[in-house]
């Protein structure tokens, strides 16, 4: 939890807006914070039973402008009062049926009766200003309103509940003690207060770094959680790119065809693997304009599946495993070499004997100008390995190798990190670790030749100043600014 923020940086006008998306739902929710947040509420509303703090009352809508008209809706009408709100202000949630008729009405009429129309994120700002919630905090709260799959939310809530920051909390604590016991040393050196020797200070120093240097690395899984990736599957034409990207969405996505170049535009489906979220495209063949004449359209679409390829986080090459690999397809292999990717051989059902002894995984190498066969016309599984990408046999028909295949996509998009409670979601909290560390580096530095102690503190602080930064203790306004206009208006 951060620190409370002074009084003067807390709004003390009255804000108000619509808290669920637009258009008509069984429910929707009208905000109302500050204040004039009860007065409003009262004449908007006439509940049933006196409003209680966190207790939700029935209520019938009313409608000030005709006070004779019979009530226009029945709401749910909770009040929170201050300081025990989200906002630490006087709050009053209005949920009515969702028609955006009462719901427009609600908020016009709020805002004529002393309210204004709330900035995006301007309820979870003041959250922040009032210090009921820290910035990671409040970044979580949008990041669990986008979350797209289950492990982004349970990450989100995790972040929410203060996750980051507890993990951020005990190596600050032990920075300000090292920042104090120097000041310390300064300050009082006429009273025989006692010089920190250098080897405690080095001592402290290297106590800090390993919780950071782990939270850092967190953020190779908590940034693909966070946003996911891409994956293009890219190959000649008629190897099964289509099939098996049909496979992996689990519908049927694509176009397939026995017809060789089918596929002539990109097409592009979310996935959701182990809960990161994937974007896999479906590229058009691949193979040389010099053999035969393209179409334009084919042409088009080659380009961009090139483009597709570059952009990719992660490749999926497939090859046909009854036909022997090119040199297109050697070519291609080669320009994948040491990004993120993996070979699909597939049709392997085809291959009847032959698939019998072929292994799960198997290696292509591209340094030859041959390729190893088996009799069936397949990629021999003795071949040694192109530069670590593995190869899976599989079979889009029959569905075979298609959970190996998932698996070490999974795999190949964490770099094998392992969940774990608090992690770095996004660059500027990555940011954050890596000046502090860098901060402490040079603080080590320093003590081991020798440098005064004033100097030592400069990097201490700037040290300080980056974890300050990480949960908003001392982040400028335009960033602050920034980070909260990123959210909808009304949370």
């Amino acid at each position: 939890m951060s620190e409370t923020r002074p009084a003067a940086d807390v709004a003390t006008d009255t804000i108000a807006a619509i808290s669920t998306p637009p258009g008509r739902g069984g429910i929707g929710i009208v905000r109302i914070s500050g204040r004039l947040a009860l007065s409003i509420a009262s004449q908007l509303v006439s509940p049933r039973q006196p409003l209680e703090h966190a207790h939700a009352r029935l209520a019938d809508v009313l409608d000030p402008n005709d006070p004779e008209a019979a009530r226009i809706d029945q709401a749910l009408v909770t009040f929170f009062a201050a300081p025990s709100s989200y906002t630490s202000e006087d709050l009053v949630e209005i949920a009515a049926h969702g028609s955006p008729v009462v719901l427009e009405l609600l908020l016009r009429l709020a805002l004529q009766l002393g309210a204004r129309l709330a900035e995006p994120g301007e309820f979870t700002q003041r959250a922040f200003l009032s210090g009921r919630i820290d910035l990671t905090q409040a970044e979580a709260v949008r990041d669990l309103i986008e979350a797209q799959t289950l492990t982004q939310a349970r990450q989100a809530a995790s972040q929410m509940g203060g996750a980051l920051s507890r993990r951020v909390a005990p190596v600050k604590q032990d920075l300000v003690e090292l920042i104090a016991l120097l000041e310390a040393g300064i300050d009082f050196a006429e009273d025989d207060v006692e010089v920190t020797p250098q080897t405690e200070i080095a001592r402290r120093i290297d106590t800090l770094v390993p919780p950071l240097a782990a939270l850092e690395a967190s953020f190779a899984r908590g940034r693909i959680v966070h946003d996911g990736l891409s994956l293009a599957l890219v190959g000649r034409p008629n190897v099964g790119k289509s099939s098996l990207f049909n496979r992996l969405v689990e519908r049927d996505r694509a176009i397939v065809t026995a017809t060789p170049g089918t596929t002539r535009d990109l097409v592009t489906e979310r996935i959701s693997l182990g809960g990161i979220p994937i974007e896999l495209v479906d590229t058009a063949g691949l193979r040389e304009a010099s053999r035969e004449f393209l179409e334009e359209a084919e042409q088009i679409g080659m380009r961009r599946s090139r483009e597709a390829l570059a952009d990719a986080a992660l490749v999926l090459v497939v090859l046909d495993a009854t036909q022997p690999v090119n040199d297109e397809e050697y070519h291609l292999l080669a320009a994948v070499a040491g990004r993120p990717a993996v070979i699909a051989v597939n049709k392997c059902d085809l291959l009847e004997s032959a698939v019998a002894g072929m292994p799960a995984i198997i290696n292509v190498d591209v340094s030859k100008t041959a390729v190893p066969e088996t009799a069936a016309g397949g990629i021999r599984g003795d071949a040694p390995a192109l530069e670590g990408i593995p190869a899976l046999s599989t079979s889009a028909l029959t569905g075979g190798g298609i959970s190996e295949l998932r698996d070490c996509i999974l795999s190949l998009a964490t770099g094998g990190a392992q969940p774990e409670p608090g992690m770095l979601t996004n660059i500027r909290q990555h940011q954050a670790i890596t000046t502090g560390l860098g901060a402490l580096a040079d603080a080590a530095k320093a003590n081991a030749t020798g440098i005064p102690h004033e100097m030592i503190l400069l990097d201490l602080y700037r040290a300080l100043w980056a974890l300050d930064s990480l949960t908003g203790q001392t982040t400028p306004d335009d960033i602050l600014n920034l980070i909260f206009s990123t959210f909808c208006i009304g949370k």
